[in-house]
């Protein structure tokens, strides 16, 4: 980590700090210093103080703060921008350079004598996504798109310095690969991705997925369970022992009994109720029902 990189990391971790104590003393102070550092794409994903910057403005109400943040994160979408930019013209084919042009021709023309230079050592250009896979199904590119604005919500893209589209188009890949088509399981999988992630209680699944803690192909083929909001996996997990206990319940309520032969699990190891009040659907002398639970398997089932 360099010296300018562990500066701005230092900075990202007060503000952290500052968000989790809700107090903005200083920040102004720090998102000054901030400004006036040259600070690059890949800074800004080795930090993630874009993150922190945002975070920092929802919450305080200083409007010097709020605007300073703001302003920051303008400068920051300009990068991502312009990265985007050149991604895009290497996308299209741009012409080789001369060097490379010459390469080509010795390589096809074996006759021609090639001169080996010495290679020089550069530094490994950073790329957030692999580049984004080709479609032309309409299906498709819709769900991308829907899958973009998705992970939108809230503009913590450009905080943390991400492209959208690319993003959507490695989960949509992902997606239609395990699907293997784009029928209505594909497009119930891709709608329950998209309500997830623009869940406004659940903001730490879409932030993880932006910063790839959770890779395109782990959110393409997760459960509406493992996508939940941990207040929710909470609510489902007290439903869930709601549900035992009155199972538990209607099993202990009536009389037990061996007169009775599961249809399932072909056990006698049963519980019957007569309920007190029945209402008679077809004449006066009706038998009274009797409901029957089986104490093995649970199956229940109703006798005259």
């Amino acid at each position: 980590m360099t010296g300018k990189e562990e500066e701005i990391a230092r900075i990202a971790r007060r503000l952290d700090k500052m968000v989790t104590k809700k107090s903005a003393e200083g920040a102004i102070d720090l998102l000054r210093e901030l400004k006036a550092m040259p600070v690059t794409l890949h800074l800004l994903q080795a930090t993630r103080v874009g993150m922190s910057v945002n975070a920092l403005r929802k919450q305080s109400s200083d409007e010097e703060v709020i605007a300073l943040a703001k302003s920051l994160i303008k400068s920051w979408k300009k990068l991502l921008d312009a990265s985007d930019a050149r991604a895009r013209d290497r996308g299209r084919g741009a012409p080789l350079p001369a060097s490379s042009s010459k390469a080509a021709s010795e390589a096809t023309d074996p006759s021609r004598k090639r001169l080996e230079l010495p290679r020089t050592p550069s530094t490994p250009r950073m790329t957030t996504f692999p580049p984004v896979p080709v479609t032309c199904d309409a299906v498709r590119t819709k769900c991308r798109e829907m899958l973009s604005a998705a992970l939108q919500t809230d503009g913590d893209h450009v905080a943390i310095g991400v492209d959208c589209e690319r993003l959507s188009a490695q989960i949509e890949e992902c997606i239609f690969r395990d699907v293997g088509s784009t029928d209505m399981k594909y497009k119930n999988r891709v709608r329950s991705r998209i309500s997830n992630l623009k869940d406004a209680k659940n903001p730490d699944l879409r932030r993880n997925v932006l910063c790839g803690a959770i890779a395109p192909q782990q959110i393409a083929v997760m459960t509406s369970e493992e996508m939940a909001s941990d207040e929710l996996k909470e609510i489902r997990k007290a439903m869930t022992k709601e549900a035992i206990r009155e199972h538990q319940m209607a099993r202990t309520g009536g009389t037990p009994t061996d007169l009775f032969t599961c249809g399932k699990c072909r056990k006698k190891n049963c519980t019957y109720t007569q309920p007190s009040i029945q209402v008679q659907t077809r004449s006066s002398d009706e038998p009274m029902t009797t409901f029957v639970v089986c104490n093995e398997c649970g199956n229940r089932w109703k006798f005259c």
